[in-house]
């Protein structure tokens, strides 16, 4: 009686535990993968389907499973630091549980692999571009003027920024766009902010870091780009419209210069049909945000 109750114990407790699957997303990783003897999958769609497979199976057992990315690369890496043998299972194991507490994670919930893949591969893009706009705003320093902190003030100064643009949107649900144009590459940031029937507006605190981040690089760098607002709200078309970085703060685009970056393609400079249901706008008012006052500017 005791060893059954036991048995019983153990499947409930197993049911309080939540795992992490580093999943290889792609044919590259799988490869480089099979170098080792101990990993056995020669087929990575064939991989794909197992690992499907076996979320199900704990989803119907009840236990909840977070995905995170697996990279070759960085597992090589993790083991030579740890003197790991990479060779053996239970060192994916372990590299699989830094990365549940240190990468990013999606929770499965029943949705199909493909739509699980896709989302985590926005999620380490997102986390990749914060940590590296976090780097460059940390190296800039102090200014040599005043002593401030240059990233922490802009930080500052996006944040004020980005509360001013949500708080004068046209009801509804927002998706904003910042680019940052740097010397190495483009930086992109985007934001979701939903709102309910009684107007209150939800925003997701780790995306809104990102896009803070990102706008303030560009204004502590003064570097060419822009942030972009689409409003969407029912039977009312989409309302566009955006700002350029200009300095220290954001300077209104026209109509006409959002209906121009819209309709022309990027790559050919041809023209390209406005979208139906959608108005190109001027920007609401920021108030004194949009360019700081006059005085120092670091």
């Amino acid at each position: 009686m005791a060893h059954t109750d036991n048995q019983t114990m153990r499947r409930v407790l197993r049911r309080e535990i939540a795992g992490t699957i580093g999943l290889l997303t792609d044919e590259q990783d799988f490869s480089a993968m099979r170098r080792y003897r101990s990993f056995t999958f020669d087929d990575h769609t064939a991989y794909l389907q197992q690992v499907e497979t076996l979320l199900r199976s704990r989803a119907l057992q009840g236990s909840h499973t977070s995905v995170a990315l697996f990279d070759p690369e960085e597992y090589a890496e993790f083991c030579v630091d740890s003197g790991l043998d990479p060779d053996i299972p239970s060192s994916r194991a372990r590299f699989t549980a830094e990365l549940a507490a240190t990468g990013p994670t999606l929770l499965y919930e029943g949705q199909p692999l493909v739509d699980l893949l896709s989302a985590l591969v926005d999620e380490a893009v997102r986390q990749a571009t914060w940590e590296y706009a976090t780097t460059l705003l940390a190296r800039l320093g102090a200014c040599a003027s005043c002593g401030e902190d240059i990233g922490r003030a802009a930080f500052t100064r996006a944040s004020g920024l980005l509360v001013r643009i949500l708080d004068t949107a046209r009801p509804g649900n927002r998706h904003l766009v910042c680019s940052v144009s740097g010397a190495a590459e483009t930086i992109v940031a985007v934001l979701h902010a939903d709102q309910d029937e009684d107007g209150t507006t939800h925003v997701d605190d780790a995306g809104a870091l990102e896009f803070t981040t990102v706008l303030a690089l560009g204004l502590a760098t003064r570097s060419p780009g822009g942030l972009v607002m689409r409003t969407t709200s029912p039977d009312t078309p989409d309302c566009i419209y955006g700002w350029r970085l200009r300095g220290n703060g954001l300077e209104a685009l026209t109509a006409g210069e959002v209906f121009d970056a819209y309709c022309t393609d990027v790559e050919s400079g041809d023209l390209i049909s406005p979208e139906s249901g959608v108005d190109y706008c001027v920007p609401p008012d920021l108030g004194d945000l949009e360019q700081p006052p006059g005085g120092h500017h670091h």
